[in-house]
C-alpha cells in the first residue's frame, strides 16, 4: 500500500501524546460516541488493534476496501493500516491496542506469524478468543505488581489465538520477498549500524529501488522503516530486559548514548527511561 500524505498518524485515535499504558483497553462507545460514530480514517505507526463488536454494527474502510464489522466478530488492524470507521449508534464492544513490543517479543517466532500479524483479518470470534479478551479487560482494571507481566501475556494469547483463526489462504509476505529479505537482514544487522544503502548492496539492489519497494509496501522511506525495525527492537529490550539504556542503545549500532536518546525520544514521544517505567508493573 501507498500512504496518502494527510492521513493522521496516531497513538490512540486522536491522540499524538505517547502512548499511555503496557497495552490500552477501551469500550467502543466510549470513544465513537465522542466522535458522532464516525472515526474517520488514521493509521497506527506502532500500534495494532484488535476490535471485538459485542453488539451493533459497523462499517469500515480498511486501506480504501469497505468490510463490515458485526455482532459476535473481531477485526485485527496491523501497524501502517489505514483505517475508519462508521458504527451504528449505541454499538458496544471492545478497543485492545497492542505496541510493538509485544508483538515483538512473541516467542517462537516465525514467517508465517509475521505475515498474519501483517496484514487485516476479519472473523468469528472464538469462545477462547472472547474469555481471553475478558480477561485482558479485567487485568488492565486491577493494579498489582505483575500487572504488566499479565497483560503483556494475555496479549500475545489473543494474537496467537487471532492468527489460528485467519483463514489460511491468506499467509503472504507484505511486500513480497524483497521485504522479507530486508526484514532478515535487519534482525542479522542490528548492531552493526547498517544504513539504507548497505541492506541495497546486500540484497544486490540500488538504494533508490529500495526507498521504491519500502514505500509502496509502508509508505515510509528506506532510511525511516529501517529505524523503525531498530526502534521497535529497542523497544523490545526496554520493555522486557533490564539491559542498561545505554547498552540498547550500543547494541543497536548507536556509538553515542546521548544520540541514541534522542532518537528514541524523536519516534517513541518519551525518553528510553520514561518509556521502560511504562512496562515496570
Amino acid at each position: 500500500m501507498t500512504l496518502r500524505p494527510g492521513i493522521p498518524l496516531f497513538d490512540l485515535f486522536g491522540e499524538t501524546g505517547g502512548f499511555p499504558d503496557t497495552v490500552h483497553c477501551e469500550r467502543i462507545w466510549d470513544r465513537a460516541r465522542l466522535h458522532d460514530w464516525v472515526i474517520s480514517p488514521h493509521r497506527h505507526a506502532e500500534i495494532t488493534q484488535v476490535f471485538f463488536m459485542r453488539q451493533g454494527h459497523a462499517e469500515v474502510r480498511i486501506d480504501g476496501v469497505s468490510r463490515t464489522l458485526d455482532d459476535g466478530q473481531f477485526l485485527l488492524i496491523p501497524v501502517q493500516i489505514v483505517h475508519g470507521f462508521e458504527f451504528q449508534k449505541q454499538s458496544e464492544g471492545l478497543v485492545l491496542s497492542f505496541p510493538a513490543p509485544v508483538l515483538a517479543s512473541m516467542r517462537p517466532a516465525s514467517a508465517a506469524l509475521a505475515a498474519r500479524l501483517a496484514r487485516p483479518v476479519i472473523g468469528a470470534a472464538s469462545e477462547a478468543l472472547v474469555a481471553l479478551s475478558d480477561e485482558l479487560v479485567a487485568g488492565f482494571a486491577r493494579p498489582g505488581p505483575y500487572r504488566a507481566n499479565l497483560l503483556v501475556a494475555l496479549a500475545q494469547a489473543i494474537l496467537a489465538e487471532i492468527c489460528a483463526l485467519a483463514p489460511e489462504e491468506e499467509d503472504a509476505a507484505p511486500g513480497g520477498p524483497r521485504m522479507v529479505a530486508l526484514d532478515a537482514l535487519i534482525a542479522a544487522h542490528l548492531a552493526e549500524g547498517w544504513r539504507a544503502g548497505d541492506y541495497a548492496a546486500a540484497l544486490a539492489i540500488t538504494p533508490g529501488h529500495l526507498t521504491r519497494l519500502c514505500h509502496a509496501a509502508t509508505g515510509l522511506s528506506a532510511s525511516r522503516y529501517i529505524e523503525g525495525k531498530v526502534m521497535t527492537e529497542a523497544s523490545r529490550l526496554l520493555a522486557f530486559t533490564q539491559i542498561p539504556v545505554a547498552e540498547v542503545g550500543y547494541r543497536l549500532g548507536f556509538s553515542d548514548p546521548a544520540y541514541f536518546s534522542r532518537r528514541f525520544r524523536s519516534l517513541r514521544g518519551q525518553s528510553p527511561s520514561d518509556y521502560r517505567a511504562r512496562f515496570m508493573g
